[in-house]
């Protein structure tokens, strides 16, 4: 039987999803792939946020949290109409074919 769950599991877990999230960035070439591994990044760090927040018995980082969400909100929306509008330009949302500022 193992013991319960603490605060160093949570850290583990947000961890080793923001390095999955900043190998996705890295590697991909795929705008898609590329902002989905942005949200998987600030979701690792909302899941610190209230681990800490419920370690310490204090609600700032749930606060904290749902400002992250909110402006993760904002960036889904901006970014999704911009990798929307560069497909119709260019039909492909590879990031090497995408080179706006050359022209």
């Amino acid at each position: 039987m193992t013991g319960p769950i603490g605060l160093e599991h949570y850290l583990v877990l947000s961890a080793v999803l923001f390095f999955i999230g900043v190998a996705g960035v890295l590697t991909r070439r795929n705008a898609i792939i590329i902002f989905m591994s942005v949200e998987l990044m600030l979701n690792s760090v909302n899941l610190t946020l209230v681990a800490f927040s419920s370690y310490l018995k204090s609600p700032t980082g749930q606060v904290f949290a749902f400002f992250v969400i909110a402006v993760a909100a904002a960036e889904v929306a901006i970014g999704l109409a911009i990798i929307i509008t560069v497909y119709r330009n260019r039909k492909s949302i590879h990031i090497d074919d995408v080179n706006l500022l050359k022209e």
